[in-house]
């Protein structure tokens, strides 16, 4: 029975959404983060989308975000030349690390005490948040922009990628272990813990190497330009998006292309899957953040499914259950407007 795909669609911000994060699964369940050029970096509940808060204090475009596990804390980075930590659950702001040029890039160790940072100055940044006013410490090689870093194999490692090259680092002595080479520019990067498998666009492809030794697994083709790409928490299915408007859905272990359909009024910049494999977001050029099911017509978070009465001959699709609101918007799910200051966690309930 075909089922209809309906996104969530989450509005608030004025500019292009061009990186998301989400949380791990909390007792609260899990939570997603969006950067954009708006310089508003904003919150959400991951499930639904329903806005949290918005982190007011940048003052240029933030470029990266992310939540640590545990979605205690937030770091954003921004053109104002800064990168910044949040308490995730007030909002407010806890530090402000200055750095020489756009900050483009940031991401948590797995305790939270430490943060890695990447820019324009081709510089990676290592920060002891228990000590705010130590020096950083730094790792050089990258010959242009970091556009992406992450810690990985439990936090001994970094990698890294600028234009046309992504490295493997060693905490221990700073030093690189491995590059490699692109004969076009970068344009994602994802880490998976499980499996240790990273994730790599670049022009139409979709490349798949072993984050430990980066040798290379597994590669797909897109139809068009890919800006981002995601490997789902079992290795199921992997979603990517681009320059001609679409999401794509591929099984991951066949290549076989699963869906496609046009997911927003511009090009996408971001997609990533849900902790629990649910659901994807994606942020694009159209200053919007929407939520995909991974499995049609599963109710789930705001999505409710209704089959229709048998000899109706009707297909069956997806309905959006929201509490109060009326039939005619059900079409369409959006989230308040943000331009307010920072609002309080979700409701604790015993």
């Amino acid at each position: 029975m075909a089922m209809r795909q309906t996104p969530l669609t989450c509005s608030g911000h004025t500019r292009p959404v061009v990186d998301l994060a989400f949380s791990g699964i909390t007792p609260y369940g899990y939570f997603l983060i969006s950067a954009c050029k708006d310089g508003k970096p904003m919150l959400r509940q991951g499930d639904t989308g329903d806005w949290i808060g918005t982190f007011l204090g940048h003052k240029g475009a933030v470029w990266g975000a992310t939540l640590n596990k545990d979605a205690t804390k937030a770091a954003t980075a921004a053109a104002d030349f800064t990168a910044k930590v949040w308490d995730a659950v007030s909002g407010d702001e806890l530090m402000t690390l200055a750095h020489k040029h756009i900050v483009k890039t940031v991401d948590f160790t797995q305790d939270s005490n430490y943060l890695l940072t990447g820019g324009q100055d081709k510089l990676l940044r290592i920060y002891d948040l228990n000590k705010p006013e130590a020096e950083p410490k730094e790792i050089s090689g990258h010959t242009s922009g970091i556009k992406k870093a992450l810690w990985c194999s439990e936090d001994k490692q970094i990698l890294s990628a600028d234009d046309k090259t992504v490295r493997l680092w060693d905490h221990a002595t700073m030093t690189e272990v491995k590059s490699l080479n692109f004969n076009m520019s970068v344009s994602s990067m994802e880490y998976i813990p499980e499996g240790e498998i990273l994730v790599i666009t670049y022009g139409r492809s979709i490349a798949f190497h072993s984050a430990v030794s980066l040798d290379p697994i597994k590669s797909f083709e897109a139809p068009a330009t890919i800006n981002s790409a995601s490997l789902h928490p079992e290795k199921e299915f992997l979603v990517a998006g681009g320059e001609d408007f679409k999401l794509y859905k591929y099984d991951y272990n066949s290549g076989e292309e699963l869906e496609s359909y046009k997911g927003h009024f511009g090009p996408i910049h971001c997609v990533r899957f849900s902790p629990d494999g649910e659901l994807y977001a994606s942020g694009s050029e159209d200053g919007t953040l929407r939520l995909w099911q991974t499995v049609v017509g599963k109710t789930y978070g705001l999505w409710k499914c209704v089959l229709p009465e048998e000899d109706s001959g009707e297909l069956a699709k997806p309905k959006i259950s929201f509490p109060e609101t009326a039939e005619e918007e059900l079409e369409e799910i959006t989230s308040e407007n943000s331009d307010s200051i920072y609002s309080s966690t979700p409701e604790v309930k015993a």
